[in-house]
């Protein structure tokens, strides 16, 4: 009698999903610990006649990633 056996077995599926387990609650906590200490920009004046988009450095930094 000759069994197969799985490339996949039940301990190492275990294992695996333990260590995914432990990586998600690291990132989980890290944010936290990690603080920038970067002040926060003033905010803008709301513009006199509607609209309210301005071309902040945020917004420039998003354009200089969508580049092909």
């Amino acid at each position: 009698m000759s069994s197969k056996t799985s490339s996949l077995s039940r301990r190492s599926l275990f294992s695996g999903a333990a260590t995914v387990g432990a990586v998600a609650a690291a990132t989980a906590v890290l944010p936290g610990v990690v603080r920038s200490t970067a002040p926060a920009a003033a905010p803008l004046p709301a513009p006199a006649r509607g609209g309210g988009y301005t071309l902040s450095e945020h917004v420039q930094q998003y354009y200089k990633t969508t580049r092909v």
